[in-house]
């Protein structure tokens, strides 16, 4: 044979609760704990528990006269106790559905600001190489302002091509840090500090 499940404390809540609405009078905790073991099956040890619970929640009604306390809870003022913890719990959600809405703006922008600042990290990374590669044309160049001159020719067309591209990357900078000055506010100069843009970059004449 099975061993008989003890109630759970959402069921001692619910049937002390009864105990209030079927008698409709003002108890003691001793009488309650006399009442709810025989009447609802609490165990006696659980009672004071259970009835603080209660209190606690707005579901019964607790007063200290002179050295005793009494409780009591009548249907009508369960009924208006629900009423005030569900106009509670309602605005309760609402804070946390205005929070979730700014979380999610929040995110939104973050994610933003953060592709935008991959993107300015790929077009500095790309002015370097051209910068570089530029470096090492002009300096080719001039080992050959003696030689050939269709050698020279090609080596100048090929720096025309790099200040070019450096030029083109250059302004693409220059449009990314417009576009995060309008769209967040940023200046550019501090823009140009926090992603390592150099306050002297312009474009090669």
């Amino acid at each position: 044979m099975s061993k008989k499940r003890g109630l759970s404390v959402e069921e001692k809540r619910t049937r002390m609760m009864e105990v209030f609405y079927e008698r409709k009078d003002v108890f003691q905790l001793k009488e309650l704990e006399k009442i709810c073991p025989k009447a609802k099956g609490i165990t006696p040890m659980s009672v004071k528990d259970i009835l603080q619970s209660l209190v606690d929640d707005d579901m019964v009604c607790a007063e200290k006269i002179g050295t005793s306390n009494y409780f009591w809870c009548f249907p009508s003022q369960a009924v208006m106790s629900r009423k005030r913890k569900l106009t509670e719990l309602d605005g309760e959600v609402s804070q946390f559905k205005k929070r979730k809405l700014e979380n999610d703006a929040k995110l939104k922008e973050a994610k933003e600001t953060r592709e935008e600042g991959e993107k300015r990290k790929a077009l500095l990374e790309e002015v370097d190489v051209k910068e570089k590669m530029l470096k090492a044309i002009t300096e080719e160049v001039l080992k050959y302002k003696d030689c050939d001159p269709e050698v020279l020719e090609q080596k100048r067309k090929e720096l025309v091509t790099c200040k070019e591209a450096i030029n083109r990357w250059t302004d693409n900078i220059f449009s990314v840090q417009s576009w995060c000055s309008s769209k967040f506010g940023i200046p550019a100069k501090e823009m140009g500090k926090n992603f390592g843009i150099p306050e002297e970059l312009d474009y090669i004449d």
